[in-house]
């Protein structure tokens, strides 16, 4: 078919209708009218009014959508309905009725389907109707292919298509088959969306910001239609009423908001066929800023300087509000109210005295010559009171030695009397009004040094918030009474001997203010500058930052005016340099000598202090001869002290309590024990050692010994003892060398068991000799013969019991 592209339609049937009564294609009277050039893209769901028609299929509405179709050229007419699912579950069914011009009179459906794709096993889920087939009804279920013959039109006749989905929920396409030819659409003459058919206009009905306007639609209805005949243009809010030629809107139109879209249904009235086209609405504002508030501060022009009453220049809003626009472009009016402003109505002068105290608005009213447009801004008046300014006097001590009345002065000691005690103020001083009108010279507030007395200064006072200023005077006087100096000494007793301390500066209040009136208030500084100019005052509590003497200072005033200032001298006074604590050992042994205690001086002299013992004594030595605890307290001529604990402790020669040999064996030993106060170390056989902690000796030789034991604590001596170690030698060679000619038992004497039985046998048993064991020992004979080299057995009875046996070689 010529002129009859393919046709979208979209069924989105999850949304609901544009507005509750519109119409909707649902419905047969309100189908849509297939043309030419039409392309509809349209959401509907549902079945509208369910409209009463006769098929040979069973269809009835379930999601439905109906097309008007009207020829301008006869011929054959199909179509290809193709879902945008492929999936076989989606069924779509029709009828088509006429030819007939009214829905009150469809008749019979002359073609229809309701086969169900899934049902009749298809290959895909298409309907609609075509050359090939002869069928003009199938259905419903799985009777026919969902194809049915095309028909043949007439020029000029109408037919209606109903077309329902009643499975599934996708949109579909139609593509128009034959060579039948639908009427062609009108078009519009300007193209869519054209700038040429929107409304730009000013906003110049009041209220001028509200983005209102009124707009003569049909401006726009010359330049859509052109040169078409039997064309109607109706206007719209939305695209949706605007396709189906609902709620048309009429003109002059008022819009709703400041950017909006107005669509525009462009219609043949014989053919029925429509083309939408959109403009666009737009309301702007004057190109103008809204002024920000106009502030300034109290005067006396009016003769009040309080009363919150003030001149403004109004025109120096304007360059704000223009924004660098040429101010000949515009008219700048301002007016007492709103309504006046708005209507340009009972205008004030540029240069305004407000009428009401302290905030007042007013209203700007601005005009573009070129264009109408109209801007009404609110102005807001504030006159901002001055800040307070009240004179003062500062009186400061003369206290450099010169009587002349010249002193340094911090003047903003008088800050709180001059602002009244307010917040967010500052204070400018200078010594003339003309420095100060001018901004000259400003003076060094915190270190001012006057050159009369009395001087009198000024004050500006700033309001650092609102910009205003106030001027008072300021007074400088000089005193020349004077307070009395103090005295603060104390001992280095904090813990830290570094000869600083935490003194307690109010110690000393009693004699600054002796002999002077009452009510004086006493500020205590470090400095005679810091005094003077009240800079950086103490608390009650200071540690001198000077070690050992320091001058501080502190200023009495009265009122805050300086009565005097005062020398403190600070002084921390070394304690006594001494030994704390002691340890020293007196010897038991030398009862009753005496040891010297001391008062543990270092590096000074005893008659420079005071000693208090323990013992009652008051020397810097005494003489002790017990162990114990003694004390003394050592006092230096300041007073200050320190206590001093000296411990003496006993020591003593050691005492033997016993001593324990093990002997007769390869490793022979002596462990000594001994008991007494001291500490003790241990030596064999010399007295001057080597010295040992240990009190056990091994590996010592049989035969006599000599333990020594002294004290090392405190040297109180040394004490012995001998020990006997039994033992015997392995041979003796009796061949008259002078060398091993005797064998006796070692370590046996008349004083270490000497009843001890020693007894000598040859291999057999046989007895050869009982040997005296004080004697040298056995020579070797047996009856004055000598005994061959051999090996010789013994067998020894010792006095504490003990019984040794043996054998030894005898060698020639």
């Amino acid at each position: 078919m010529n002129r009859t592209p393919k046709l979208l339609v979209l069924i989105i049937v999850s949304l609901l209708v544009n507005q509750f009564y519109a119409q909707t294609p649902n419905d047969c009277v309100d189908a849509i009218q297939i043309c030419g050039n039409s392309n509809v893209d349209l959401d509907v769901s549902g079945t509208g009014n369910v409209d009463t028609f006769s098929n040979a299929c069973g269809m009835v509405e379930n999601n439905t959508i109906w097309f008007r179709l009207t020829f301008e050229q006869g011929g054959t007419l199909g179509f290809v309905l193709t879902p945008n699912s492929t999936s076989i579950n989606e069924d779509y069914d029709f009828s088509v009725f006429g030819p007939t011009n009214s829905c009150a009179n469809l008749g019979q459906a002359i073609r229809c389907s309701t086969t169900n794709p899934a049902a009749a096993n298809q290959g895909n889920n298409l309907t609609g109707m075509s050359d090939p087939e002869t069928d003009v009804s199938e259905g419903p279920g799985a009777d026919g292919n969902s194809f049915v013959s095309w028909i043949t039109v007439q020029a000029g006749e109408t037919y209606y298509i109903v077309i329902d989905r009643p499975v599934g929920n996708s949109p579909f396409s139609l593509e128009w088959t034959g060579t039948a030819q639908f009427p062609v659409s009108p078009e519009p003459q300007v193209p869519t969306n054209d700038a040429s058919l929107s409304f730009d206009m000013c906003d110049n009905e009041a209220p001028f910001d509200d983005g209102i306007a009124s707009f003569n639609l049909d401006e726009n209805t010359p330049a859509i239609v052109g040169a078409q005949t039997n064309t109607v243009v109706t206007y719209h809010t939305t695209e949706g009423d605007a396709i189906l030629g609902n709620n048309p809107i009429a003109s002059p139109y008022t819009n709703t908001n400041s950017a909006e879209i107005i669509y525009a249904r462009i219609e043949n009235t014989i053919s029925q066929c429509f083309v939408t086209t959109q403009f666009d609405l737009n309301v702007r504002s004057i190109n103008a800023n809204p002024p920000n508030d106009l502030s300034i501060c109290d005067n006396d022009s009016d003769g009040d300087i309080a009363n919150g009453i003030a001149e403004f220049d109004l025109e120096a809003t304007v360059p704000e509000i223009l924004n660098g626009q040429n101010p000949d472009n515009f008219t700048v009016t301002f007016h007492a109210t709103e309504n006046d402003a708005e209507n340009d109505t009972n205008p004030i002068a540029a240069m305004f005295e407000n009428t009401m105290a302290d905030n007042q608005e007013v209203f700007v009213r601005i005009e573009e010559i070129a264009n109408d447009c109209i801007g009404v801004f609110p102005l807001n008046l504030t006159v901002n009171p001055i800040p307070e300014a009240n004179d003062s006097t500062l009186i400061q001590c003369d206290e450099d030695g010169i009587p002349e009345g010249f002193t340094i002065f911090d003047l903003n000691e008088a800050f709180d009397d001059i602002t009244g005690g307010a917040t967010d103020r500052t204070i400018n001083f200078y010594v003339s009004l003309a420095d100060l009108e001018n901004n000259e010279d400003e003076l060094n507030a915190d270190a001012f040094e006057n050159y009369f007395n009395p001087q009198t200064i000024y004050a500006l006072v700033t309001d650092t918030v609102a910009g205003c200023t106030n001027i008072a005077e300021l007074t400088l006087e000089t005193s020349s009474t004077s307070s009395n100096n103090a005295i603060l000494e104390v001992c280095d007793d904090d813990g830290t001997e570094d000869g600083f301390y935490n003194f307690n500066l109010s110690n000393a209040l009693d004699d600054i203010l002796f002999g002077l009136p009452a009510d004086l208030d006493v500020i205590f500084y470090e400095t005679y500058e810091e005094a003077l100019i009240e800079d950086n005052p103490l608390g009650n509590n200071f540690v001198n930052t000077i070690p050992g003497s320091q001058i501080i200072y502190a200023r009495v005033e009265n009122m805050n005016a300086c009565f005097g200032i005062s020398d403190i001298q600070l002084t921390v006074f070394e304690l006594p340099n001494i030994v704390i604590q002691e340890e020293v050992f007196y010897c038991l042994n030398n009862f009753p000598e005496t040891i010297t205690l001391t008062g543990g001086l270092i590096d000074d002299i005893p008659n420079n202090y005071y000693y208090d013992w323990s013992t009652g004594e008051d020397e810097f030595e005494i003489e002790v001869n017990e162990p114990g605890t003694y004390t003394v307290r050592v006092t230096s001529t300041d007073g200050c002290f320190k206590d001093r604990t000296i411990t003496v402790l006993p020591s003593d020669t050691a005492t033997f309590t016993s001593i324990e040999v093990t002997d007769a064996t390869n490793n022979n030993s002596i462990s000594v024990f001994v008991s007494g106060d001291g500490i003790y170390e241990y030596a064999l056989d010399d007295i001057n050692g080597p010295y040992q902690e240990s009190n056990i000796f091994e590996n010592v030789s049989f035969g006599f010994h000599t333990v020594y034991v002294r004290d090392i604590e405190n040297d109180c001596g040394i004490v012995e003892e001998i020990v006997s170690v039994i033992g015997f030698p392995k041979f003796f060679t009796p061949n008259g060398d002078t060398y091993n000619q005797h064998w006796q038992v070692k370590g046996i004497s008349a004083d270490f068991q000497p009843n001890s039985q020693i007894l000598i046998f040859d291999r057999f048993g046989k007895l050869l000799k009982e040997l005296d064991p004080l004697s040298v020992g056995w020579d070797g004979t047996f009856e004055g013969f000598n005994m061959p080299a051999s090996d010789y057995w013994f067998v020894i009875n010792l006095q504490d019991g003990r019984t040794l046996k043996g054998h030894f070689a005898l060698k020639r």
